[in-house]
């Protein structure tokens, strides 16, 4: 099981630098797979890495949709570019992935955030737009202000 998480951690990070990449270039997703930087970093691309990346470009709107409505008082255009891109991967993974559980996948954004992010905020502003989200996505309307609690599940 452990080998399992982190080979799907090593995937976020791989689906994030791709997307990162494919926002900025506007290169075809498949030919940024090639790029020789990614493949000496990381590694080739896995298949888990694919299903996030694809999977994300394919229900962008949705996903943007989610994004916007959870992310009060703040427009797509507004996010850094890397915060997006968590999301975009995270809310992907939360509404479409069902064999990963949405805690684990919150808790990787995070840390993605916390790696990757564009500020030091933006650990704490993706756990509270992907735990709107959640929220969201299983019926319940986050009130104002409402924020997760240390152990409540996501």
């Amino acid at each position: 099981m452990a080998a399992v998480q982190h080979q799907h951690s090593l995937a976020r990070q791989q689906a994030l630098q791709l997307l990162y990449q494919y926002e900025v270039t506007g290169s075809a997703l498949d030919r940024l797979a090639t790029t020789e930087c990614l493949m000496v970093e990381v590694g080739m691309p896995s298949s888990f890495t694919w299903r996030l990346l694809k999977g994300a470009c394919a229900h962008l709107d949705e996903v943007d949709a989610l994004i916007g409505q959870a992310a009060k008082n703040w427009s797509l255009q507004r996010l850094p570019l890397v915060d997006l891109c968590v999301l975009r991967l995270a809310v992907y993974e939360m509404k479409y992935v069902r064999e990963v559980p949405i805690s684990v996948t919150i808790n990787e954004a995070v840390e993605l955030a916390r790696v990757f992010g564009g500020d030091d905020d933006s650990p704490r502003f993706i756990n509270g737009v992907l735990g709107n989200i959640d929220k969201t996505l299983r019926g319940k309307k986050p009130q104002p202000g409402e924020a997760l609690q240390p152990g409540e599940e996501h």
